[in-house]
């Protein structure tokens, strides 16, 4: 059974996600920046600072993480209005 899907409302939850997601491949920042071409402190800066990935390093690092990126139409269930206050 594969993993359920993480809905991300916000930059801090992509933050934490990718940091997760490291650690779950045993994978210290250097080596996920060696990966990536980015260094070691820009890897940890981006772990806080999610929100200032370009789309370029995000796509990097969720293929080197084997992560997918989805975007999709959020469901009903969503407790917030989805305007750009809620990014």
């Amino acid at each position: 059974m594969s993993p359920r899907p993480q809905i991300l409302l916000t930059a801090a939850q992509l933050g934490s996600t990718l940091q997760a997601a490291r650690k779950a491949q045993g994978w210290t920042q250097a080596e996920l920046a060696g990966r990536i071409g980015l260094s070691q402190s820009r890897v940890s800066h981006l772990e806080l600072h999610a929100g200032e990935l370009s789309v370029e390093q995000l796509l990097a690092w969720c293929a080197a993480l084997g992560l997918e990126l989805a975007v999709g139409t959020r469901g009903a269930s969503a407790s917030s209005s989805g305007g750009p206050a809620d990014w």
